[in-house]
């Protein structure tokens, strides 16, 4: 999950000005769109024997644990899998061959990618006491020089503090304190802490962990330098020793700390989206689209993030496939390369298919887990929420009936920002920023039952809006 993750977007879309109507058009028109929602609602529910199969097949049947299973032979293979490295490639090539091997229709659509290496890296602090930090670097930081830096360290709780202790800041390693409010609110700090650092003179930052909860575990992720700023190191180190530094300048005792990274951006790498299809039989131009993103960060395994989200959108497929069901619009399956980094990969898909936009029927992107299923995100016009109402009433079986407002995610934002239609998995994720971006997110963090139930929830959404009569409304 990215940095663009932070901002929600609004599923209102403006109504094109109409004329002005007599009240008796109106009342017609309000009579029409009554039984247009009563023929919908039918319509949906005539879909319920349908997905009962998929939901069946999915948690009791033969496809039973078979996401949890793809996922643990991919990641226990590939490994983590961050952009623009070998391990990426190889990713790429596995599921490949593995949904070709499955009967989808699978190709790859290049693009070019960021390629930042981390190196080594080390810190340790010197004073008061010796003691060895745990860090990571955090995506597009600088190095250090190959000397390493050793400077006084200031620890501050805020941005605000910050600038109200600017002087204090020249020459010094900015440490960063902040208390963990959301993950949306907190990330700003991993995001711009360096060139709010870097403006006043610091050396470099050293970020509490953005996470609720931690083992001595740091935390990457991408950072985000500002024009016509100094570019210095950035770093993450973990709650547990930010608040050891921040108790430690309390008592007004003076840190010092030796920082090492090895860290560079080397040229835009060769990628691919891949993408699985089953083509609808009617409309085989008009598309629902499921996607996960492949890469993740160069720690963990990228189980969880979101390794988890590319199985399910591949298993809804197969799941769709193995009952003979072939819906009347084209199901496609996209695999992201490179949404660590601000989505790149999924943008350039955009630019690519912008063109075909109008053909686009919905666009859905599994990338906060793939823990217990709660509900269904969806952003869209109120008419297309209606529908949509109606199709989760499809997932009484699994108990996941709720639709909620503001489907997200990074790799869907350009189609939602447009007005198509978009949807998003709600996931019961309150330990989700335990793991996320850190060694710890490996298959141990995934349940089999719950891949299952998130695979019946993608499978059953993304055939049945594929099989209407008529595309979302926008």
């Amino acid at each position: 999950m990215s940095l663009l993750m932070l901002s929600s977007l609004c599923g209102c879309h403006p109504r094109s000005p109409g004329s002005i109507r007599s009240m008796a058009a109106a009342g017609h028109v309000s009579n029409h769109t009554a039984r247009k929602v009563s023929t919908i609602a039918a319509e949906v529910a005539g879909y319920a024997d349908v997905a009962k199969q998929i939901i069946d097949l999915a948690v009791f049947g033969a496809a039973q644990n078979r996401s949890h299973s793809r996922l643990a032979d991919f990641t226990d293979t590939i490994g983590n899998r961050v952009s623009g490295s070998h391990n990426l490639e190889m990713a790429i090539k596995y599921m490949y061959n593995a949904m070709a091997q499955d009967g989808l229709d699978v190709h790859l659509e290049p693009v070019k990618i960021p390629h930042w290496v981390r190196g080594k890296e080390s810190a340790e602090m010197i004073a008061p006491r010796v003691k060895s930090l745990a860090i990571l670097g955090l995506g597009s930081s600088v190095g250090t020089p190959p000397e390493g830096i050793e400077a006084e360290v200031l620890v501050v709780q805020s941005f605000e503090e910050l600038k109200n202790r600017a002087s204090e800041a020249i020459a010094r390693i900015v440490v960063f304190n902040q208390p963990f409010v959301s993950y949306g609110e907190t990330v700003a700090y991993r995001a711009y802490g360096a060139s709010e650092a870097a403006k006043v003179g610091a050396v470099a930052t050293l970020i509490r962990s953005i996470t609720p909860f931690s083992i001595n575990s740091p935390h990457t992720g991408l950072q985000d330098y500002q024009d016509g700023v100094k570019r210095i190191p950035s770093a993450c180190i973990t709650v547990e020793d930010a608040e050891l530094m921040w108790r430690m300048a309390q008592r007004g005792q003076r840190i010092v700390v030796r920082l090492s990274m090895g860290a560079k951006t080397l040229p835009d790498a060769d990628s691919f989206n891949t993408v699985a299809e089953i083509t609808g039989w009617q409309h085989p131009e008009q598309v629902v689209l499921l996607s996960g993103h492949l890469d993740s960060w160069d720690v963990g395994q990228g189980a969880m993030d979101d390794g988890g989200g590319a199985m399910i959108s591949w298993e809804a497929l197969s799941l769709i496939k193995d009952l003979g069901l072939r819906p009347r619009r084209t199901l496609r399956t996209v695999l992201w390369t490179a949404e660590e980094q601000n989505g790149v990969g999924a943008q350039q898909y955009y630019n690519r298919h912008k063109v075909n936009m109008s053909n686009f029927d919905l666009v859905m992107e599994s990338d906060l887990g793939t823990f217990a299923p709660v509900a269904l995100q969806f952003t869209g016009s109120d008419a297309a929420r209606k529908v949509m109402a109606e199709v989760v009433k499809l997932l009484a079986p699994i108990n996941t009936t709720k639709l909620e407002a503001h489907g997200e995610g990074t790799d869907i934002s350009p189609w939602l920002q447009a007005g198509v239609p978009g949807a998003s998995l709600h996931v019961a994720d309150s330990r989700y920023f335990w793991f996320h971006h850190s060694e710890g997110d490996t298959m141990s963090v995934q349940d089999p039952r719950d891949m299952n139930l998130c695979s019946a929830l993608w499978a059953v959404v993304a055939y049945v809006v594929a099989d209407l009569q008529d595309m979302l409304p926008r």
